[in-house]
């Protein structure tokens, strides 16, 4: 009887865990369907993210942005342009920043704000 116990309370327990494993991925799924849904709908909006920034010229102006997911990403690919960027002469100048901006299709349209540099 005791073994049949057992056996029960595994099941249980694996059941347990494939409806809490279910529901965190629908909800991660749902934020990702619906992020694509506004991307393929050319849907702007505003929102907080990781950017990697160039600025040219001196004074230092902004000339190009990229959307980036982490902020690890970002500070790899801002060693890397530092490393084998010459232009203008080498006068470019790049950072990592946290920035409010406008988002259209999974790019960045505008800056409205810059929150925090990396």
């Amino acid at each position: 009887m005791s073994k049949i116990k057992i056996i029960f309370f595994l099941i249980l327990g694996f059941v347990v865990y494939k409806g809490y494993e279910a529901f965190t991925n629908f909800e991660i799924g749902v934020s990702d369907r619906i992020t694509e849904i506004e991307e393929k709908a050319d849907f702007e909006r505003q929102g907080e993210v990781i950017t990697l920034i160039m600025y040219l010229g001196d004074p230092p102006q902004l000339n190009e942005h990229l959307l980036v997911k982490s902020k690890s990403k970002c500070l790899k690919m801002r060693q890397k342009a530092e490393e084998t960027s010459f232009a203008y002469g080498g006068s470019a100048f790049y950072e990592c920043a946290i920035v409010n901006a406008n988002l259209k299709g999974g790019k960045i349209t505008s800056i409205n704000e810059k929150l925090e540099v990396l």
